[in-house]
């Protein structure tokens, strides 16, 4: 099933509306993500895992900040190009070297 995309202004509100929905009524967590999604047309799913992120970046729940699994990836990339760079030049080197190997006529 294709991945929806949702505006960002329906998860910022989504995520408010949970949050203030638990500060109202801490004990209401199990059906509050069913009933802001079913009010919304949001996963109760995805809806859990925005807020859950929310607070993560917040500080208030421990794991990896948005901020930084965009770093990460971004190291990522940067890590796999100069592995591929290195290779090239690695090769490059080495056809070099074998060419300065053989003698000239």
């Amino acid at each position: 099933m294709p991945q929806k995309k949702y505006p960002l202004e329906l998860r910022e509100r989504a995520v408010r509306m949970v949050l203030d929905a638990l500060e109202a009524d801490p004990g209401a967590r199990r059906g509050i993500f069913r009933r802001i999604g079913d009010q919304l047309g949001v996963n109760p799913e995805t809806l859990r895992s925005w807020v859950n992120q929310d607070q993560v970046d917040a500080g208030d729940r421990p794991g990896t900040t948005t901020a930084d699994a965009q770093r990460i990836k971004d190291l990522e990339k940067e890590n796999r190009e100069l592995r591929r760079a290195y290779q090239i030049l690695e090769s490059a080197s080495a056809f070099f070297a074998a060419e300065l190997d053989r003698p000239s006529k």
